[in-house]
């Protein structure tokens, strides 16, 4: 019985390592892409967003869909400066789905679910964005222009990492880091799925419970919460309606920033609770819907 688990061990390791390597090359490409964008047009749209006011949920919910959560950042920071509503925040969190988009990308045959999973949360951002302005009444800064028009603040990356060294080198960097996770997360999927088959099929087979557990995985503010959901909804474990739920919830390193960023911390934690509300809710409701 030993040798047998050391042989399945070997296995879901191989497997594991070898599924993640499948997909470098192209979350390279795919980051790659994304340094180059986000190094280009960052300034634009943070003065785009500055300068919204009625339509700031639109246009948070519409860039917050592009991948990672570099404008989850933007929105913490603009909020924090109160020069975007609180809707256009949540827009923008809730439509950020950090990594899910280059790992859906990168898997072979979820074109569909990547187009569906935008599309969906898109919706849900500009829906309830619009809606919480309309019962949340806070004035907006006034204060639209930048003191320097070049200012390195306004310079933000999804993934974190430093360009001045080139996009190449960041892109490089992100990718081996997604895939050190991809990794990790498969191992683990691997290991519960031979080891604690009857919990695994519990969660997927249990899809009422998903979309309570699913939006708190979604809330913790790190690249690895998006990268855990997307993996267990790619291995079967949760369902589309769960995923999108999760990923509603999450935004990213963008609720660290609001955080450090605005003093209120009743105000952060009643935000957090919305995202973990609007999780819960647009996962129920796609259940019901049949996603």
């Amino acid at each position: 019985m030993y040798i047998k688990r050391g042989v399945d061990q070997m296995e879901i390791l191989q497997d594991a390592f070898v599924d993640s390597l499948k997909l470098l090359p192209v979350l390279f490409l795919i980051y790659l892409l994304i340094e180059y964008l986000e190094h280009k047009n960052n300034n634009l749209l943070h003065h785009m967003f500055m300068q919204s006011e009625k339509s700031g949920p639109f246009l948070g919910g519409l860039f917050g869909c592009l991948p990672q959560c570099g404008f989850s950042v933007i929105g913490s920071e603009l909020y924090a400066r109160r020069a975007v509503s609180l809707g256009t925040l949540l827009a923008i969190f809730i439509s950020t789905s950090d990594e899910a988009i280059p790992i859906l990308l990168a898997e072979p045959g979820m074109f569909k679910a990547m187009f569906k999973l935008i599309g969906v949360k898109l919706v849900i951002a500009i829906v309830f964005g619009f809606l919480t302005d309309a019962l949340w009444r806070r004035k907006i800064s006034r204060s639209r222009t930048c003191e320097h028009e070049h200012s390195e603040h306004m310079h933000f990356h999804g993934n974190c990492e430093d360009c001045h060294d080139g996009i190449f080198k960041a892109a490089v960097i992100h990718s081996l880091k997604i895939f050190v996770f991809i990794f990790i997360i498969s191992l683990v999927i691997g290991f519960f799925m031979e080891y604690s088959s009857e919990s695994f099929a519990f969660l997927s087979s249990h899809t009422a419970v998903q979309p309570f557990i699913a939006p708190l995985i979604g809330l913790v503010p790190n690249c690895a919460a998006s990268v855990a959901l997307t993996e267990l909804y790619v291995n079967g474990g949760i369902s589309f309606a769960a995923l999108t739920g999760g990923l509603c919830s999450g935004a990213g390193v963008g609720l660290i920033v609001l955080f450090r960023l605005n003093k209120n911390l009743k105000e952060n934690l009643t935000i957090t609770a919305l995202m973990y509300a609007v999780g819960v809710i647009s996962g129920l409701a796609l259940q019901a819907a049949g996603f």
